[in-house]
């Protein structure tokens, strides 16, 4: 398997692409036999679904199956041989070396060594394919996943390294969560990339800690947010929801109206009706009204 090369025998699906990460889904077909020797342009994380290969490079060679996870990065010298005909599956996670930086301590090189790993683990990863997959799927909420779960990963592999620059407790935690509230009250469309590099945090314990702090995952803030904008231009009567999706980075209409309903208990359109208020322009002239009608002294019953 090739997870970086153009190869009529690879069928490659781009199934997840935000800042610093892709996820692909790689299907090789290539049969019994000896590979071509090649250089890796880019780290990457892969995981095999079905089927098994030999990787061999500057440390040996490692049969890779379904109980283990490699790593490659830039400048690699490889080949990937096939034992058995019938090729195999695998996931493959892209990141780029910032991202890596992050999430690894502040090291941009991957381990050079596999790594076995429990099966929650790989059930995990393939759940998140299968959510990556589906239609209407939040990109920011599976992005936010995927980054979480690599850096998961890599803690199985040194537990100490990703806790590097992990923020102290008590009041500076608070701090720091509320300065990422501020910045995504400001543009709730930043990625947990872009706003970690802000903040001079790691994504993965940013992440963490926001949950820590407030109960819920930045994904959940994020699209909280657009909800509480989508519900304030309802207010003020807003009729098309298509434009209103595109609006505030809603996938499309029916993901507007999904993700409403499961916040709120009511459509879109119930919503305008009932938040809509008729104001007297007088009134929001600042104009004195004299009342209809003189008012009533409430007396005591």
């Amino acid at each position: 398997m090739r997870m970086w090369e153009t190869d009529p025998m690879l069928h490659t699906r781009r199934v997840l692409s935000l800042e610093g990460l892709e996820v692909a889904d790689i299907a090789c077909r290539h049969q019994r036999g000896r590979g071509v020797p090649e250089e890796a342009p880019m780290h990457g994380v892969g995981f095999v679904r079905r089927g098994c290969f030999v990787r061999s490079g500057e440390n040996g060679e490692a049969l890779l199956d379904p109980s283990a996870v490699f790593f490659v990065n830039p400048g690699d010298e490889q080949r990937y041989d096939h034992p058995h005909s019938g090729g195999d599956d695998c996931t493959a996670f892209f990141l780029d070396p910032e991202l890596l930086a992050l999430l690894w301590g502040g090291d941009p090189a991957l381990p050079a060594e596999p790594l076995h790993i429990p099966s929650r683990l790989d059930l995990e990863h393939r759940l998140l394919l299968a959510e990556a997959d589906k239609r209407g799927a939040s990109v920011d909420e599976v992005g936010e996943r995927a980054i979480l779960f690599i850096a998961r990963v890599l803690e199985h592999s040194d537990p100490l390294r990703p806790q590097s620059g992990r923020p102290v407790t008590g009041s500076p935690r608070r701090a720091l969560i509320d300065d990422a509230r501020e910045s995504l009250a400001a543009d709730p469309s930043q990625s947990l990339l872009a706003l970690a590099r802000s903040l001079a945090v790691s994504p993965h314990h940013l992440s963490r800690l926001f949950r820590a702090v407030t109960g819920h995952t930045l994904s959940r803030h994020r699209m909280r947010l657009r909800v509480r904008a989508a519900l304030e231009r309802l207010a003020d009567g807003e009729h098309n929801l298509a434009r209103l999706a595109a609006d505030l980075d809603f996938a499309d209409h029916s993901h507007l109206c999904r993700v409403i309903r499961n916040e709120t208990g009511s459509t879109p359109s119930s919503l305008r009706d009932a938040l809509r208020v008729s104001v007297d322009p007088r009134e929001m002239q600042g104009d004195d009204v004299e009342p209809t009608s003189p008012p009533q002294r409430i007396r005591p019953a």
